[in-house]
């Protein structure tokens, strides 16, 4: 299936392949489906034996231990084709990641599901980085940071550069000096960057962001799950938002307009985890041959 998650509509959020039942696949065939799917990333269904089901995520690229938009679509998918059973309006699974095994809630109504909402791991605050060596990589200057938050690297599963803008102007003038970004990256411990400011694109948005990653993975993310919950986490932290709940958009530049929930649970010091969640809606059906 393929399956557009965290949107309320078809053609909008972040597209996924989910392959079910792909055990006797290895790792490069997987590998190899998710350069021909050429999303950011495709999702392999297996059996788990420590969780209710077991998932795999490949990007163009590489193996990916931890991610949002295919965790919303992996598990959309396997409710709305019967293979996860729905126990009234709330359903309560374990999905084992390479990271370990996570709860997601499936939120439905009279057998359709209507939100999906992953629980990601207890955030670790990394490396920080100097401004100055950062911001001119995307085509900015220091004085386009937001003020009171490091760039940082930020893991609710996966590491992620955070760094966080002025406002949607600056945001917008983002442009990406790719040799600089790879040896940043080559030389640093993420697997790829989360720009974002406190204004949405909408007015129901506490959050805008836009996320880039190396070719010959997907270069912009029209929405992207674990660096959203990731960015929640730092900003309950530094004390950059006033409340631990609030609307996260993305993509809307893109053509694919993406909403999330977001709850970060635990005092700022002591952050338990974050939870992301967003609907999603299935765009094909069909058989891989190969």
């Amino acid at each position: 299936m393929q399956v557009d998650a965290l949107t309320d509509h078809p053609l909008g959020g972040n597209p996924c392949a989910i392959l079910f039942e792909a055990d006797s696949l290895d790792a490069a065939t997987m590998q190899a489906i998710a350069r021909e799917m050429n999303f950011s990333e495709t999702s392999f269904v297996r059996r788990s034996e420590v969780a209710d089901v077991g998932a795999r995520y490949f990007t163009p690229a590489e193996e990916i231990p931890l991610a949002g938009h295919p965790t919303i679509a992996t598990v959309f998918a396997l409710a709305e084709t019967g293979r996860i059973p729905l126990n009234g309006d709330h359903t309560t699974i374990s999905l084992e990641l390479p990271v370990g095994p996570i709860p997601v809630e499936i939120i439905s109504r009279d057998g359709v599901v209507e939100r999906v909402v992953m629980t990601q791991k207890k955030p670790q605050f990394l490396a920080i980085f100097d401004v100055a060596d950062v911001l001119p990589i995307f085509g900015l200057t220091p004085d386009d940071a937001l003020p009171g938050g490091p760039v940082q690297i930020v893991s609710t599963g996966t590491p992620q550069l955070m760094i966080p803008l002025r406002s949607l102007e600056t945001l917008r003038r983002v442009t990406v000096d790719m040799p600089a970004f790879t040896a940043l990256r080559e030389a640093s411990n993420f697997f790829s960057v989360h720009l974002f400011c406190l204004q949405g694109a909408t007015p129901e948005g506490r959050t805008f962001a836009r996320h880039f990653a190396s070719p010959p993975d997907v270069f912009e993310d029209p929405f992207t799950g674990s660096a959203t919950g990731g960015m929640g986490a730092y900003l309950w932290h530094y004390g950059l938002i006033d409340a631990p709940t609030f609307v996260a958009e993305q993509g809307h530049w893109m053509h694919r307009p993406g909403r999330a929930t977001v709850e970060v649970v635990g005092p700022r010091e002591a952050i338990e985890t974050v939870k992301v969640g967003g609907g999603a809606a299935t765009i094909v059906r069909g058989e891989l041959s190969f």
